[in-house]
């Protein structure tokens, strides 16, 4: 562990001279979308991306001079392969990014009911809040991660719709923005919070339906190609095989007597 924390602190402390100070919004963002909300997060990531690039440089380079590559060969794998190890951590990021989204987007409509619930319940949102994360936690941890944090923002002084917009940012969830938007509306008419979580999660089970059928209805089209491929060409084989030997045969011997 001690060692993993100094190869951390050399590749946070590399990427901060490589950064010089400054670092991009929207980098800060894909990354916090991907669950790296530290300070240095931003750092690290910079400085993975030149340690790998260095890597790749010197496996390169040691792997053309072993098998004696021509020059412009050699140019041509040392620039391939250390582009590719420089864009690894890209790789890394945007999959994690894209397994945190499909994993919240998931299981916020049981998030939404359990709030819904708890609110008819006549518990207050605060306490919803807490009780739905604590909840949440073991079924998705990246939705309970967020849900503290907004959490975290709130007792810090921030208002609900500001923590929860901070929280659909950070996510990149479009329908966390709109339970934004249903709530900040809620607040501003004075109409009643659990009324619109009921209509909300309403919404949200028919938009997971929807989805549902949407992908069932997309699977015919994406199993064409599977099933010509290992299932109709194998079968033309295995039924026409025999009758293609056979004919192939006739043909030689009867080119051979010829």
């Amino acid at each position: 562990e001690a060692s993993d924390s100094a190869v951390v602190r050399a590749v946070t402390f590399l990427g901060k001279l490589s950064l010089a100070g400054k670092t991009s919004r929207s980098l800060s963002e894909e990354l916090a979308r991907a669950g790296f909300h530290g300070k240095s997060s931003a750092a690290t990531y910079i400085g993975a991306k030149m340690l790998l690039f260095a890597c790749g440089l010197t496996l390169a380079l040691i792997l053309a001079s072993a098998l004696n590559m021509p020059p412009r060969n050699g140019m041509v794998l040392t620039v391939a392969m250390a582009s590719a190890f420089f864009y690894l951590p890209n790789v890394f990021v945007s999959i994690r990014r894209k397994e945190r989204l499909r994993a919240i987007t998931g299981h916020l409509p049981d998030a939404i009911d359990l709030l819904e619930i708890s609110v008819t319940a006549g518990m207050g949102m605060d306490q919803v809040w807490n009780a739905v994360t604590d909840e949440v936690r073991d079924v998705c941890t990246p939705l309970a991660d967020e849900m503290a944090l907004t959490n975290l923002e709130i007792h810090l002084g921030a208002s609900r719709p500001a923590a929860m917009r901070h929280m659909a940012e950070r996510t990149g969830a479009v329908d966390l923005g709109s339970l934004v938007a249903c709530l900040v509306l809620s607040e501003r008419f004075g109409t009643s919070v659990q009324d619109a979580l009921r209509n909300f999660a309403m919404s949200m089970r028919e938009t997971r339906s929807q989805r549902a059928q949407e992908i069932a209805e997309k699977m015919p089209v994406k199993m064409i190609f599977p099933m010509v491929l290992f299932v109709f060409l194998p079968s033309i084989m295995v039924m026409a095989g025999p009758a293609f030997l056979t004919l192939f045969k006739a043909l030689a011997s009867s080119a051979a007597s010829h």
